[in-house]
């Protein structure tokens, strides 16, 4: 069993993105699981986490997310530390934390096959973004770019005609909350979880996004799930073996591993040294 989950708004949460609804004192324990110069940033609730850990003990969890390698290492989550990472939005999969070389040439030259360069997009995006309401203007491992924007002064009609010009440059166009992506169309989460999947001979994937980049990832899994809020809410996204959840912020968090949990096989865990654990105990 392989249960993969994007990470930002699906598993992990700002605070900004809780959406922590009712009473203040019925609000759930949180654990910090990011923190970037010296300040906390993402969490989950407790209840979530204890879910992920077992989670790890019984499927062979996969962390899949548009962040960098490095934004990647600043989280710290619960649980037996995961085999494998996709990082970059497929562009590297870590193994033990490291960057897989093999996988990343392939991808480079799947890119350069297909798309126009990054440094075209780039001065597009240079051109085209009006100071007015934007905030940073970034590039990501040397594979895609991004801008932080003002969401309240941020035009969707922009953002339309960026997705026309990237499509026909072999590129897609993905906002989430107050950055805009500007992504390569082959550098997909999916790609690099089939590989990750056929590597430990995976027969049956579970899958969990929230943003339009995670809609390949939800395709190519036997059984997902999406929360409530997020691009794919937004946009009525909907898929036969995809469950739309309900909740919305943090508590989907949690609600995305109960699912996960509820189709992961049980493990038996170590008994005390030097006892067998009851699955070990033969029968009568």
């Amino acid at each position: 069993m392989l249960a993969a989950s994007d990470l930002d708004r699906t598993l992990i949460y700002s605070a900004a993105a809780l959406a922590l609804t009712g009473p203040d004192e019925h609000a759930p324990r949180l654990l910090c699981v990011e923190v970037h110069e010296a300040r906390p940033l993402s969490y989950l609730t407790e209840t979530a986490a204890g879910l992920l850990d077992e989670l790890g003990h019984r499927a062979h969890f996969v962390p899949v997310t548009t962040r960098t390698r490095k934004q990647y290492r600043r989280i710290n989550l619960p649980g037996p530390p995961p085999r494998h990472a996709i990082c970059a939005n497929g562009g590297h999969i870590l193994v033990d934390g490291r960057t897989d070389p093999e996988w990343h040439r392939r991808v480079r030259e799947t890119l350069d096959a297909r798309c126009v360069p990054l440094g075209e997009v780039v001065e597009h995006l240079r051109r085209t973004a009006d100071p007015g309401w934007l905030r940073k203007r970034r590039t990501a491992e040397d594979l895609f770019a991004y801008l932080v924007v003002e969401r309240e002064t941020f035009p969707d009609g922009w953002a339309k005609e960026l997705a026309a010009w990237a499509g026909e440059r072999g590129w897609t166009v993905s906002v989430q909350g107050r950055k805009v992506y500007a992504v390569p169309a082959p550098l997909t989460k999916s790609s690099a979880l089939a590989e990750v999947a056929r590597r430990i001979d995976a027969r049956h994937v579970l899958a969990a996004g929230d943003s339009l980049l995670d809609a390949d990832l939800l395709l190519a899994a036997d059984t997902g799930w999406r929360p409530g809020h997020g691009e794919l809410a937004e946009a009525g996204w909907a898929a036969p073996h995809v469950t739309a959840l309900p909740e919305r912020g943090v508590s989907c968090g949690e609600r995305i591993l109960r699912e996960m949990l509820r189709h992961a096989p049980v493990a038996a865990r170590p008994g005390p040294p030097g006892r067998p654990s009851p699955a070990a105990v033969p029968g009568p």
